[in-house]
């Protein structure tokens, strides 16, 4: 966890690196994530609906760095689609009244107030605070999701994943409860010593004079050449010269062809040269050569001109609904996916009885859905037209839609089970 900052505006930020994946069947485990989870979920203790959904994404790990400041709480909470949606939760802070109300009461009972000094927060300071009419822990009616995502629900999973991580984040410092209510943990320690204060005995040391950092820094740099100045960024490629000529083209060129795969191979150069300019990352895998094959489809994935599509399909002995199959199949997930469209694969009746394990421990609803599993890598649902399959390196699931009898690619991958298939009926029922 990120220590707590000691001075200045950032003792009233706090900024937590994600939290890994949990199976645990008890999302908290201290007090005060439990007290915070039964404050979000009511009395009866049940996440119902999104609040389910949520906290299957929070559980998967599908929360990302977590910001908080007073009255606020930002983060980056992945979904179905490649880029993470931003979403935050505001809880409104207590007021300067509350807030002496809140510290004369601690202050006034020993035990609390030892407990605070030592950065412990007694479980009794909720009541406490509850009997003088504060409420720490929120109501749910107090809490305000923010979300970039399409659903206008309230909370949206993507919210309620941020709402369960925050329990995991009590777990380890129930400060940030305090801090989400207005006060940054410096400060409060301040306000503590200042009503349990005494006159010093002795006078404070004072600091040595230091050597400031701009003179030191500049003395190092007098003997270095200048930097180079960095290359220009590369945000897109550049345009593509057009064949206009009054000329009839030479027999066998295709302008139209020509003009496509000029397009294509910009895009390609600009995109390898955009991650050459990336910080250098030793364990960074390349991507492998294409075969021909897989390069035909790439091709019609690229939105082509239609006829340019009509001679993909003819080059590759295709049909027109086989590529353009083939061609959703590479959207969603390139030659990996590809290489499942067509063609099953044994994982082994272990990782089969483990995906099935993963979907009735984690599945949001009263009942998760049946499921028929053989011996290949595809998950079918009994009652839908919905399938999953597993990726050649067994760590993606693939959403899988039945059309006119046959299973279409219907959207990306991901590693939990239970995400990838609780989206896909979800869809299904919309």
């Amino acid at each position: 966890m990120t220590p707590a900052p000691t001075s200045g505006w950032h003792h009233r930020q706090r900024v937590f690196p994600p939290l890994p994946a949990t199976r645990s069947r008890s999302f908290a485990e201290t007090w005060w994530g439990n007290a915070w989870v039964q404050a979000l979920e009511g009395p009866t203790r049940s996440a119902t609906g999104r609040l389910a959904r949520g906290r299957t994404y929070a559980r998967a790990g599908n929360v990302g760095q977590i910001t908080i400041t007073p009255g606020h709480a930002t983060a980056q909470v992945k979904g179905s689609q490649p880029t993470p949606y931003r979403t935050s939760m505001n809880i409104p802070p207590l007021t300067p009244q509350a807030w002496n109300t809140l510290l004369d009461t601690a202050a006034g009972q020993a035990g609390h107030l030892a407990a605070l000094l030592n950065r412990e927060m007694p479980t009794t300071l909720a009541d406490t605070a509850a009997q003088a009419g504060i409420h720490l822990l929120p109501r749910p009616r107090e809490l305000t999701p923010s979300c970039s995502c399409p659903d206008w629900g309230t909370p949206c999973k993507h919210a309620a994943a941020l709402y369960y991580q925050m329990a995991r984040i009590l777990d380890e410092d129930p400060f940030v409860l305090l801090l989400l209510r207005g006060r940054g943990e410096r400060e409060l320690m301040d306000e503590l010593h200042r009503r349990n204060a005494t006159p010093p005995t002795t006078p404070a040391p004072t600091a040595p004079p230091g050597i400031p950092a701009r003179g030191v820094f500049a003395a190092a740099r007098a003997g270095l050449p200048p930097l180079p100045a960095p290359p220009p960024p590369v945000d897109h490629p550049g345009p593509v010269p057009e064949l206009a000529s009054t000329t009839a083209p030479a027999p066998g060129l295709d302008p139209a062809a020509l003009h496509f795969l000029a397009t294509d191979t910009a895009q390609r150069a600009a995109a390898l040269l955009h991650q050459a300019l990336q910080p250098h990352d030793a364990h960074a895998q390349h991507p492998a050569a294409l075969s021909a094959e897989d390069d035909l489809v790439r091709l019609a994935a690229a939105d082509p001109p239609h006829e340019i599509f009509t001679r993909l399909c003819w080059s590759g002995h295709h049909t027109p609904a086989a590529l353009t199959r083939a061609a959703r199949a590479w959207t969603y997930g390139g030659p990996d996916a590809l290489k499942i469209l067509d063609t099953p694969w044994e994982p082994g009746p272990t990782r089969l009885h483990a995906a099935r394990q993963d979907v009735t421990r984690n599945w949001p609803g009263e009942k998760p859905p049946a499921l028929r599993i053989g011996t290949t890598n595809w998950i079918t649902v009994t009652g839908h037209d919905a399938q999953l399959r597993l990726s050649t390196g067994g760590h993606l699931w693939y959403p899988y839609r039945r059309r006119h009898g046959i299973w279409w690619p219907s959207g990306f991958p991901h590693h939990d089970v239970a995400t990838v298939l609780n989206d896909l009926l979800e869809t299904d029922n919309t």
